[in-house]
């Protein structure tokens, strides 16, 4: 048989805490590896974020277009809010959460009256999502021609 080292207490004491110290660290890895699997995001991707309405004889009629957008994320996509940049912009949209993968819709009215000569009306789309891709610019143009006398 091997003989037993007898250590210090001091010894004994150190050899405590560089255990106690191992632990921790295999502890907080562990917490740091599930906590970044957990992380999980959600992202949009719209179809398209400008709409040329082209040429529209009259300014007294309302136009609408749907923005039609993917959650491509593996998180629940919110849409916030969606703030219109006049008043003329009415912007309609369901508020429950957009699964991962899934599809939904942003319908904008826009009322042309007062409207002359060319349009670049917005619509900021506010999300969920985590730091510089939280908002979206929509985006509706076009030209009001006056009808002839």
């Amino acid at each position: 048989l091997s003989p037993r080292i007898q250590l210090t207490p001091f010894q004994s004491e150190m050899t405590r805490i560089f255990h106690i110290v191992i632990l921790i660290l295999v502890a907080v890895s562990g917490a740091a590896v599930s906590y970044a699997a957990d992380k999980k995001t959600p992202a949009v991707r719209f179809e398209e974020t400008v709409h040329d309405f082209g040429n529209i004889k009259s300014s007294e009629q309302t136009l609408e277009h749907t923005f039609r957008f993917t959650n491509t994320g593996d998180a629940p996509l919110v849409i916030v809010t969606v703030s219109a940049s006049c008043g003329c912009t009415k912007p309609e949209f369901d508020p429950k959460p957009i699964a991962p993968g899934d599809s939904s819709e942003i319908k904008i009215r826009l009322t042309t009256r007062g409207i002359k000569g060319e349009f670049d009306k917005r619509a900021t789309v506010r999300t969920n999502i985590k730091g510089k891709d939280r908002k979206v610019l929509l985006t509706l143009k076009g030209l009001v021609i006056p009808l002839a006398d």
